[in-house]
């Protein structure tokens, strides 16, 4: 009888691109777009973990096998993969899906690094691509004991099976080097939530792409690991103390891909999804009344419970990623939020502080905390005493409500234009809306070492 993750490999063993339907590849390059994009701005990331990560890198040396994005040089597969890894999350500007995980900054930079040295083409780029995503979901599915903001954080944990994944597809790992590189992979997970609104929360998903390398190309050279990584005392008991449903890894694998269906979020702004409603909700107010700073006298926020964005005084701009209070601040301030919203000059810039004191939040129990069925109500009470109420439920680009082309656009060339040139960032767009046509992925590398 096989085991469960016997059957698990079997299944990706038989994702292959030829196979794939036009909707997953579709997805698939909406992706690696998306991941490349918050990658190049995760380098500018305002407190300098862009600038730490590459020097770090760069002074551990390594063969220049692959490219760090935007370091303007090259360094071994798995330093590349850690380097891109954690900018790609530096922002908290990456997609996720539901149950909640980020699927492309474990994933993309593991399968570009690999690509790039071994001059593989981009027809492998999706297929690797699309096994990783649906791995990733199947396990975020399977391991029902993993809460979200507390204990391990999603990128170290079901996102590392993802890295993995990618890794063994990029090299054509066989069924038993597969087992292994999975049994390997099960003794390098874990992340801790409580580096949540610092840099090392970021580092969680370079590690995790660092390690998909390494699992990958350790497992390809005859290193061993447990064969039953999701059996007993595997991954689920040791992390989940048995509080997983493991059989999700398999069901209906696949049928359909879970990139296309319930499909990607892609982030309108560039901090925790949390956060998101309270922002938009903020930016319908501003926007439907005009509302100036001096005329506001409190705002109240109610919210399920949910303590992981319930931060009233971040102690910098990057841990404002994580607060409801001062996202909403922001957002009334200046009727947008951009990556230099989370800058340490404006957390702590007089009309933030002012307002940021006048803003509550209110955890209601009575709200499911399900992120996909979820919602806030603000309200806004002017010094003329007039009150103003915005209620959000769905997000635009949550999940069956998807940003359009027009949008992901904006969001790349924003991204984009704090690294590259336009001539240099829409040659980028025409290579990975046409990938399948490339033969390797050089010309691409060589566009984003920048």
């Amino acid at each position: 009888m096989t085991t469960i993750t016997e059957q698990l490999i079997d299944r990706v063993l038989a994702v292959k691109y030829d196979a794939l339907p036009a909707a997953a590849i579709d997805m698939a390059k909406a992706c690696t777009l998306d991941g490349i994009a918050v990658m190049l701005a995760g380098a500018t990331e305002p407190l300098g973990l862009g600038r730490i990560v590459t020097q770090y890198v760069k002074e551990t040396g390594g063969n220049p096998q692959a490219t760090v994005i935007a370091g303007g040089f090259k360094t071994s597969m798995v330093n590349a993969a850690y380097a891109n890894g954690t900018m790609a999350h530096a922002l908290d500007f990456d997609n996720t899906w539901y149950p909640l995980n980020h699927p492309t900054s474990p994933t993309l930079p593991a399968i570009l690094a690999i690509a790039e040295h071994h001059n593989l083409g981009g027809k492998k780029v999706i297929e690797a691509m699309v096994a990783a995503f649906e791995v990733q979901g199947r396990m975020r599915m399977a391991a029902t004991g993993l809460e979200t903001g507390s204990g391990f954080h999603k990128p170290g944990t079901t996102g590392q099976f993802g890295a993995v994944t990618a890794g063994a597809k990029m090299l054509d790992l066989d069924r038993q080097q597969m087992l292994m590189a999975f049994g390997i992979a099960g003794s390098r997970a874990g992340s801790m939530s409580i580096n949540t609104g610092t840099m090392t929360k970021s580092s969680h998903s370079g590690h995790a792409a660092r390690m998909g390398v390494e699992c990958a190309v350790l497992a390809k050279m005859g290193f061993t690991g447990s064969a039953d990584v999701f059996g007993p005392k595997g991954f689920f008991d040791t992390f989940l103390f048995g509080r997983a449903e493991p059989h999700l890894l398999i069901d209906n694998f696949g049928a359909p891909f879970r990139m296309v269906d319930p499909g990607v979020g892609f982030k309108k702004h560039p901090s925790n999804y949390f956060t998101h409603r309270p922002i938009d909700a903020a930016l319908m107010l501003r926007e439907q009344h005009q509302i100036k700073p001096e005329q506001i006298a409190k705002v109240d926020v109610v919210f399920p419970r949910f303590e992981y964005v319930n931060r009233p005084q971040p102690e910098t701009g990057l841990d404002g990623k994580f607060s409801v209070q001062y996202t909403t601040t922001v957002a009334l301030l200046d009727g947008e939020i951009t990556v230099d919203s989370f800058n340490n000059e404006r957390r702590f810039a007089p009309d933030v502080v002012a307002l940021l004191s006048k803003v509550t939040l209110h955890l209601d129990d009575k709200i499911p905390n399900d992120f996909d069925r979820m919602h806030i109500d603000m309200t806004v009470t002017l010094t003329d005493g007039r009150v103003l109420k915005q209620r959000v439920d769905k997000l635009s680009g949550w999940v069956g409500s998807p940003l359009t082309r027009e949008q992901r656009m904006k969001k790349f060339h924003s991204c984009a234009r704090r690294v590259l040139a336009k001539d240099k960032a829409d040659r980028i767009v025409d290579i990975i809306e046409n990938i399948e046509q490339k033969q390797d992925v050089t010309e691409l590398m060589a566009l984003v070492r920048a």
